[in-house]
């Protein structure tokens, strides 16, 4: 097997291993790459990105109470179609990655609901973050493309 097989084997099984988490596993997981590579992701998503069509949805989903906000982050895990996942939906695989980044940013402003300060992974979505965390930056980068851009309502 060559290498680059075995980098795309990786990938994919860290990106199987998402996909069994629970919602809420999922959540924190994404969270706790944030806080991670945060500052990694910046440059790479932004890149190839467009902000300008995730801002609204963004502009939306800050408005909202704080359980609205979790409720809309959930509705998008679990593919349940809704106005806000619609828009989500039409997005580019970069933007989807980008959105994500961009809502993680606002909640570590405090403008979307946080994470609890006591949070810790379940042991899943740890093992989950262990196989990441050894991973280079650009299979990093596509586990997480390919975690965000399966969310929201088939279009």
């Amino acid at each position: 097997m060559s290498s680059i097989d075995a980098l795309i084997q990786e990938t994919n099984k860290a990106v199987a291993e998402f996909r069994q988490l629970s919602t809420d596993d999922k959540l924190g997981l994404l969270w706790v790459v944030y806080e991670n590579m945060g500052n990694s992701i910046t440059p790479a998503a932004p890149g190839a990105a467009s902000p300008q069509f995730t801002q609204n949805l963004l502009d939306q989903v800050r408005e909202m109470q704080q359980e609205q906000q979790l409720g809309f982050m959930r509705d998008l895990i679990e593919k349940t179609r809704t106005d806000y996942t619609q828009q989500y939906t039409a997005y580019t695989n970069d933007n989807k990655l980008l959105f994500w980044y961009e809502l993680a940013v606002l909640m570590t402003k405090g403008d979307v609901i946080p994470v609890p300060e006591d949070y810790s992974l379940s042991n899943p979505a740890a093992k989950v973050f262990n196989t990441i965390s050894t991973m280079d930056f650009n299979s990093q980068l596509t586990v997480l493309r390919d975690a965000v851009i399966e969310m929201g309502p088939a279009a």
